[in-house]
């Protein structure tokens, strides 16, 4: 089985001075429980390289067991420091795509054409994809049939409440329950910060880093 894995490039935050990128834990959680059941996952993002870690996320209230394992693997860190570039990336060559969040995802993966184009390519052949916490995002410019792909969907995402709680409502380009909501989703969300998923035939989406592991777990399901 092989799972295609696509990060940010991004890691301005907005024009507060601040760096961004892709959240840790929602890397770290999903991509163990993939590879330790045997699953062959490939790193990609739209740069290619070493795509940029958000640095609160390596802050000590935000580690986990997932993350304690990445910070000593150095054979993942190598292939992460390597991610192949998105243009170079065929749909038709993976089983199933796991989107990690972070904030930088809302920058440039969620306006990426080579992105839009792989999850509509990946709905369309009926495979199954897993989005986390900002992650639902990249989903606002895909379209099925010439409709919001998300359109009547049960999804959620990273909630308003918990990006006002991290003070960055006024900074990311959209807010990810809003943006689901304008695109006509049935979005839901659970407590802040607790585990939440979502599955609508094969599109798994997770609230925030707390439901990177069961979205990957989903995912695994399906494959």
């Amino acid at each position: 089985m092989k799972v295609l894995m696509v990060l940010t490039s991004h890691d301005e935050l907005g024009d507060t001075g601040k760096k961004t990128g892709f959240w840790v834990e929602e890397f770290a959680a999903p991509y163990y429980v993939l590879a330790d059941a045997g699953v062959e996952v490939t790193l990609a993002s739209p740069k290619g390289g070493q795509p940029p870690i958000d640095p609160s996320s390596e802050k000590d209230d935000a580690q986990t067991e997932a993350t304690k394992r990445f910070d000593s693997d150095e054979e993942l860190k190598q292939k992460l420091a390597n991610t192949r570039r998105l243009e170079e990336i065929e749909a038709s060559d993976y089983d199933g795509v796991f989107y990690p969040g972070g904030h930088g995802p809302l920058w440039d993966l969620a306006v990426d054409l080579k992105s839009i184009d792989l999850i509509q390519d990946f709905y369309r052949n009926m495979k199954p994809m897993a989005f986390v916490c900002h992650a639902p995002g990249v989903l606002a410019n895909t379209k099925s049939n010439n409709e919001p792909l998300v359109r009547g969907k049960d999804v959620t995402g990273f909630a308003n409440s918990e990006e006002e709680a991290v003070g960055l409502t006024e900074v990311v380009p959209f807010l990810v329950e809003d943006k689901m909501n304008q695109l006509g989703a049935n979005y839901s969300k659970g407590e802040d910060w607790s585990s939440y998923v979502r599955i609508d035939g094969k599109l798994i989406t997770g609230q925030n880093p707390a439901s990177s592991k069961e979205a990957a777990k989903a995912l695994l399901k399906f494959l």
